[in-house]
């Protein structure tokens, strides 16, 4: 077993003859998506009048997102040129010849599949998030000079001795962590108001809210109002803490979350119903897609030696990369739909489009295998 499983000269050779189209997949894919982005640091200099370096350092921060969607197109079209080569060389016969099976031949390279769709998810889980979050940080901080927030905050949290609190605030303040013109209105378990109160300002610190210049207005069973105006600082809890409130709500996209951070949004119970869909969707997409790597190389397999016995080249390989991604993110696409349709099933709809391509290519590499 162990003698099977060791790392021998046709894998290095395999491995060799994949990193250059792969390499060259990956520059042309990312080359592809960051042409938009170039010219979106054009208008932004000369449009929105922003500094050069910050809309250079917004081009960097959005390749890391570009890298992880192109990864597995680049290691299907990597792996359709590969194929293809040494199908055309006749150097798959010549092994077959020597007696080696053609699943020992293509291992190496599905072995590739599963490491990269561990690096990619990685990529996605940890790089992304952090990278997303210096490129809206810049985006706010010297382009718009605006809030963090595109529309008024909302935050409701539940209170420990029961009932719960609805915080309202008009903006955030990025530097000073506070928010503005804050209003506080906690109900009881029969949810009827019994507290509302009023501040200029609400700032973050030692892990609390702290309201300044706030009017609290108490509302008693027996039908009185007691009020206390004017109380320079108080600490409140508000349920969420300022790096969540942003990422909630300046990227308001799940996309743009690992799935921890999703996760932690979807407990924070401040999702609407459709918002709440779309983020458990999300959650167990962000799982299966990194897996693509794999898939795409298993069904890059066959149809790389089918092209060359059909009579094309080489250059077909692009084509017929760019027909297998654009099929399988149509099924991701219908997937997607029907796990926020059916979300008991979502994680089910999530693997689909990979299930799917997976039979497909083992279909068509059995088939393959016995020629």
């Amino acid at each position: 077993m162990l003698a099977k499983l060791k790392f021998t000269i046709l894998d290095r050779y395999m491995l060799d003859e994949l990193s250059g189209p792969f390499g060259f997949g990956l520059a042309a894919f990312t080359l592809i998506f960051a042409a938009t982005e170039i010219l979106n640091i054009g208008k932004l200099v000369s449009n929105d009048h922003a500094p050069l370096w910050a809309a250079l350092l917004i081009f960097l921060w959005s390749l890391p997102g570009q890298v992880v969607l192109v990864i597995p197109m680049a290691l299907l079209l990597g792996t359709l040129l590969t194929v293809a080569r040494l199908s055309g060389d006749s150097e798959i016969t010549a092994l077959k010849a020597a007696g080696v099976t053609f699943t020992r031949i293509v291992t190496p390279l599905l072995a590739v599949g599963i490491v990269m769709s561990f690096v990619t998810f990685f990529l996605q889980e940890q790089v992304v998030p952090y990278a997303n979050d210096q490129l809206t940080e810049i985006e706010n901080a010297v382009i718009n000079h605006t809030s963090a927030f595109n529309r008024d905050l909302t935050v409701s949290a539940k209170l420990p001795g029961g009932g719960r609190q609805v915080t309202l605030a008009t903006a955030y303040e990025p530097n000073s962590r506070a928010l503005l013109h804050v209003t506080l209105v906690q109900y009881d378990n029969h949810n009827q108001p019994r507290q509302i109160v009023f501040a200029d300002r609400a700032e973050f610190t030692a892990d609390k809210w702290v309201l300044a210049n706030s009017s609290v207005y108490r509302f008693n069973p027996d039908g009185t109002t007691l009020a206390e105006p004017h109380i320079p600082a108080q600490q409140v809890e508000l349920g969420e803490n300022p790096t969540d409130l942003v990422k909630r709500l300046s990227n308001d996209d799940p996309e743009n979350m690992s799935r921890a951070q999703i996760a932690d949004v979807v407990r924070s119970g401040q999702l609407t119903e459709t918002e709440y869909r779309k983020y458990v969707t999300t959650y167990q997409e962000k799982l299966a897609r990194p897996f693509a790597c794999f898939v795409f190389i298993l069904i890059a397999i066959p149809f790389g030696l089918r092209s060359i016995r059909g009579g094309g080249s080489a250059s077909l390989g692009f084509g017929v990369s760019l027909a297998i991604v654009f099929v399988y993110y149509i099924v991701m696409t219908i997937c997607s739909f029907l796990g926020e349709a059916m979300l008991g099933l979502a994680w089910f709809w999530a693997w689909m489009p990979n299930i799917v391509f997976t039979a497909i290519g083992l279909t068509r590499l059995r088939r393959v295998a016995l020629v």
